[in-house]
């Protein structure tokens, strides 16, 4: 098995006798245990007369086995003892997995391998839970991907399972005289589950013989009934290739995807000559076919690769996000693309390119850090059934044999004949709607004038084909010796206006870094016009940025700009030889040096058809958005963004970044792998190019409004969507590490029995659940539930019950149960992160958090140890107080009845008219 110089686990292969593959991870560095088991089962093999069966048999698994029969068990196991659980079904696989402290793996590998062996499927909980697979689809109703999925669907070979229904509703799931969905998901599970067809990861500090002990002992049990797989048809039939779908979205969008049709690529991982053909197609530096179309103001995105696969067809897909302009010129858009395609036909067949690719896979291959053995679990699972042993790790990297003839034969694969268009935009004719979203949409065939005018497209002027990349080297990159480096950051420059964390890294031995600037403006948020200025100038500094830095990108170095409520922060990664030249890059053109009206125009627009569709989002997310903005006074919901950008005129721009610039503080965390000469300027460099002109001043204050002493708040937002939504906020008066650590550990005994007893026992929706909510340093605690059918009352009564009982069964908890639970805790506060982006992160939280000692979570766990159970106890009874400070935001369906809702009998609570009337009223946390 070829593995990274920089992976230091000890893997075994082997098949147990009945057949499933397994692979065994001893991770000595492993701060918990993890399994995955996937089965070569999708929605492909649902019945026709029972589509989303697979879903649904997913589902019913979590709901009790002949070993464990009590619902929720497992959850609430993996949960107590510090781990997380989740599955996927998808076309051709189901995906298990879990994690969980390692002095309780074997325990739940036990619950977890019943799955497999002896499910019960209790009637009665089978027939609650086709309610929540139909919340889950109709949850999806306006999801856009799901709409345009489901005309993808229609219009391929109805023969291929392709074409089925996958998720499964209500009306799929029914009993019917002839068929009980009981008796059909014990007959497809006997039918399809079979050991033959499943993959097996474990991983964890126990030595590899103790987990193949544990792999015999709790799998090698699960029947095999020696299933094959049959043959599938063609996806496409010859009337469904050369074709233009027109499809009607809800949301304000205009998107082209080119989709070209290909047999299964996977023998091909080792050479990846799509990956080669997207390499060049999708490449967007100056003088690229990216370029091109964005400067003529017809598209502001482009991506080329992806599309759907499965064990016989692949498809490779070139899609372009259209301006306004744009969608009038889609032809040209069309032409342009197969006269690049005929540029690369010409001069891209060249070993040094694919060298360049092959040699950043390398890189990424040999200096890969560690994932957290949940994530390594389930993605090798998958690995498992597609590569060979010596490639379950290599397989996604490799790329080493360079083979011109076959690349030409894909390349003579993207053709007019082997392609389908498909444009997603309002206004445009259709005559059909698609089956389960109701999507509008239209099948035509095209003309004669453009079948010609692609077959044949004139010369691209202007556009080349990428030069060789300078940031790309062949050699090694060379680990810095650090020495007794600093565990956590230290304080190197502290001036007025401008602090420089540094914190050299040895333990992960890549030569990566991470930089973070945060510039902070006082101007930048001094208005709701301000904010949406500042984010538009960010949008608008990146599409500049966009070509200059691409080489840098596919080299394997990043960046992140985004807004704050404080100004914006500048966020660099990856190999950090090159690093500080990428910085210069970007800090030379912060002022961009010139404006484009054009980009500025379509920038804008783009800004405020993001905000527009926001407003469109799922009623769960529009509630959070609206919280947000109630307690931040610097995070203005999207409708308030909308109206102050919609004036701004280009000409006020320069004067804007201007005053921007003027007052500012400089923030910065140097982490990683960094060359002594590098660290030596980087201090000055940041403070001459970061602000060269600005006035040095203090941070800029964050605000939280208090709701401390109003009692119950309520908040009606209105969503344009047909589920009902509710969710209730809990405040800390204080944000000290006991205070975080009543409100973590409060939530992390909830959780499991408040998704179980709402989503599961009650089926009130599909989107269920409490979680941690800190804003502004100060923790939180929130409860949700979005409903297709209950009320705001309804949702907000049933979360009322379930506080009021759960103090008396905290105290049914055995004092070993207890003890078990906040052990559980700490060790999820405490893991020791597996890389250096996950670590990078939490040193800038701690940083923004004024936790300039970086042990916060170290406090927090030892409150959390010291937490008796009375103190959670009376915590948890002030909770359902009908006094309780606490906001609640809820919103009625399209179909509910707007009636005005009580936070508690005999307690109607205060209503919230208006935001920002709200905020006057209120006082404030606010934090330098």
């Amino acid at each position: 098995m070829r593995l990274s110089p920089n992976d230091h686990k000890q893997y075994l292969h082997l098949h147990l006798d009945n057949q499933i593959k397994v692979l065994l991870v001893h991770d000595p560095e492993a701060q918990n245990s993890a399994a995955a088991l996937a089965v070569n089962v999708g929605h492909f093999d649902d019945p026709a007369e029972r589509e989303g069966l697979a879903h649904f048999l997913e589902h019913m698994l979590f709901l009790g086995t002949e070993h464990f029969p009590k619902p929720g068990e497992y959850q609430e196991f993996i949960s107590r003892h510090g781990g997380s659980n989740n599955a996927w079904t998808g076309t051709e696989h189901t995906n298990y997995f879990f994690d969980i402290d390692t002095p309780f793996y074997e325990q739940a590998l036990a619950r977890f391998s019943a799955f497999f062996i002896c499910p019960t499927f209790d009637a009665e909980l089978v027939d609650r839970e086709r309610q929540a697979v139909d919340s889950e689809y109709r949850l999806k109703l306006n999801d856009e991907a799901r709409r345009n999925y489901q005309v993808h669907k229609e219009t391929v070979n109805p023969a291929h399972p392709f074409s089925k229904f996958s998720v499964g509703s209500l009306d799929t799931l029914s009993d019917t005289p002839d068929s009980q969905v009981r008796d059909d998901l014990l007959a497809f599970y006997q039918q399809h589950y079979s050991a033959n067809l499943m993959s097996l990861v474990l991983i964890s500090d126990l030595p590899l013989s103790e987990l193949e002990r544990l792999a015999l002992q709790f799998f090698a049990v699960i029947p095999n009934h020696d299933f094959t797989k049959r043959e599938l048809p063609p996806l496409y039939l010859e009337e469904h290739q050369s074709v233009g779908i027109c499809i009607e979205p809800q949301k304000e969008l205009r998107k082209l995807t080119l989709s070209f049709a290909f047999d299964n690529m996977m023998p091909l991982y080792r050479c990846k000559p799509l990956t080669y053909l997207s390499n060049l197609i999708g490449y967007e530096g100056h003088g690229s076919l990216i370029a091109k179309l964005r400067h003529a103001g017809l598209i502001n995105a482009m991506a080329a690769g992806g599309g759907v696969s499965g064990s016989n067809f692949k498809e490779f897909c070139v899609s372009f996000n259209l301006t306004e302009e744009g969608l009038g010129y889609i032809d040209d858009v069309i032409e342009s693309c197969f006269a690049y395609f005929q540029l690369i036909a010409k001069e891209g067949m060249q070993d040094w390119r694919y060298q360049e690719k092959s040699q950043v896979m390398q890189r990424a291959f040999s200096y890969q850090e560690q994932s957290r053995p949940l994530d390594l679990a389930s993605h090798l699972v998958m690995n498992l059934q597609y590569y060979p042993e010596e490639d379950l790790i290599y397989g996604d990297y490799a790329m080493e044999q360079f083979d011109a003839e076959l690349i030409k034969a894909c390349l003579g694969k993207l053709t007019v004949d082997n392609m389908r268009m498909t444009l997603v935009a309002k206004g445009i004719m259709h005559d059909q709607v698609a089956k389960w979203y109701h999507t509008p949409y239209s099948v035509r065939e095209f003309g004669d004038e453009q079948l010609a005018r692609w077959r044949n497209p004139k010369p691209l002027e202007g556009v080349a084909l990428p030069p060789a990349n300078p940031f790309i080297s062949f050699n090694s990159p060379q680990l810095e010796s650090v020495g007794s480096a600093a565990a956590v950051p230290q304080l190197l420059v502290e001036e007025s206006g401008f602090r420089l964390w540094l914190a050299r890294e040895s333990e992960f031995k890549v030569p990566k870094g991470h930089l973070y600037i945060s510039i902070d403006s006082a101007f930048a948020v001094a208005s709701i016009r301000n904010i949406a200025c500042t984010r538009l100038v960010v949008e608008l500094l990146l599409d500049h940025l966009s070509e200059i830095t691409y080489q840098a990108e596919i080299a394997g170095m990043g960046y992140q700009l985004y807004a704050h409520q404080g100004g914006f922060t500048l966020h660099l990664s990856g190999f950090s030889d090159k690093q500080v030249t990428l910085l210069e890059m970007i800090l030379s053109n912060r002022r961009f040096g010139y404006f484009d009206e054009k980009r500025f125009a379509v920038i804008k627009k783009q800004l405020l058809r993001h905000w527009r569709n926001q407003q469109q989002a799922k009623p769960i997310n529009q509630l959070f958005n609206q919280l947000s903005a109630l307690l931040q006074p610097n995070n203005p919901p999207p409708a308030e963004l909308l109206e102050a950008l919609d004036d701004l005129e280009l000409v006020e721009l320069p004067t804007f970044i201007d005053q921007l610039y003027q007052h500012v503080h400089l923030e910065v965390l140097a982490y990683g792998n960094w060359p002594s000469e590098q660290i030596e300027h980087l201090a000055d460099y940041i403070k001459q190019e970061g602000a060269p002109y600005a006035i040095p001043t203090n941070e800029t204050p964050r605000q939280l409004v208090s709701i401390q002493g109003k009692g119950p708040l309520l908040y009606q937002v209105n969503c344009q969507q047909s589920d009902a939504a509710l969710m209730i906020y809990y405040q800390s008066a204080g944000c000290d590490a006991k205070d975080i650590a009543l409100f973590t550990l409060t939530n992390h005994i909830m959780s499991s029995p408040f998704f179980h007893e709402l989503r599961t026992r009650q089926q009130l929706g599909y989107i269920v659940g409490s979680g941690n909510l800190p804003l502004n340093r100060h923790p939180g605690l929130i409860f949700y539930v979005q409903s297709p059918h209950g009320t705001p009352q309804t949702l907000l009564d049933a979360i009322n019950e379930f506080l009021d009982e759960f103090p008396v069964l905290t105290f049914q908890l055995s004092d070993l149960q207890w003890q078990q639970s906040k052990q559980g805790l700490v060790s999820q506060i405490l893991e020791t992160e597996s890389n250096m982006r996950t670590r990078a992160k939490r040193f800038w939280t701690s940083i923004g958090n004024k936790d300039y000692q970086f042990c916060q979570r170290e406090r927090v766990a030892k409150e959390v140890l010291a937490l008796e159970r009375a103190e959670v106890v009376k915590f948890m009874v002030e909770l359902k107080g009908k006094q309780r400070d606490r906001l609640i935001v809820y919103s009625y369906g399209q179909e509910g009845e707007p009636t005005p809702i009580q936070a508690h009998p005999h307690e109607a609570g205060k209503h919230i008219d208006e935001r920002q009337q709200f905020h006057r009223s209120s006082g404030r946390f606010i934090y330098n």
